[in-house]
């Protein structure tokens, strides 16, 4: 017995779905930038020469937190669309593409490789097109769903590109400790 779910069943398939993949993916984001102060909260990081189409520091968090919420719908669509054959290779590339993204912020404000993190970037951003392609071959609106991510990632990595540039020294870069010594 074969039967036809309903659009009401579908909608709420999919709801199931992103109610998993939308908090998993906002979490997995909020913890790679906690594992190392971002932004002006690391010290490293302000000592930075930064170009000037750097934005300020709060809006990295809110432009983070949309796109992992687009990234989570967009991976519930996927996930509910079960009679697809190309559904297992855009979930592994999403997948693939999601762990180089939470290993970008611990490379580039933990262990300041700034050069690094650009390849990483640019590996990022051909993975996240190669998905959002394979997405958009099983569901349309989940690879539309992954182009403001695919703008943004073109944004950052001309960011770190330029800082790349600007600080050549970038990796030895060292904040001067602020030390209290009480004299006896």
């Amino acid at each position: 017995m074969r039967e036809i779910a309903s659009k009401q069943q579908l909608r709420w398939a999919f709801a199931r779905w992103a109610m998993v993949t939308v908090p998993l993916i906002v979490l997995l984001g909020f913890l790679s930038g906690r594992l190392f102060p971002a932004g002006s909260d690391n010290p490293w990081y302000r000592l930075l020469i930064k170009p000037g189409f750097t934005p300020p520091g709060w809006l990295f968090g809110a432009a983070w937190t949309l796109l992992y919420i687009l990234l989570g719908l967009a991976l519930a669509m996927i996930l509910n669309a079960r009679g697809s054959r190309r559904r297992g290779v855009a979930i592994l590339l999403f997948v693939a593409q999601l762990i180089v993204n939470l290993v970008w912020s611990p490379l580039f404000f933990g262990a300041h490789q700034v050069t690094a993190a650009l390849f990483t970037i640019v590996i990022l951003f051909v993975l996240a097109t190669a998905t959002a392609f394979a997405f958009g071959r099983i569901r349309r609106a989940a690879g539309w769903l992954m182009a403001p991510y695919l703008v943004w990632l073109l944004y950052a990595t001309a960011l770190n590109f330029e800082i790349d540039r600007l600080n050549p020294n970038a990796e030895t870069l060292v904040p001067s400790s602020a030390t209290t010594q009480i004299l006896s």
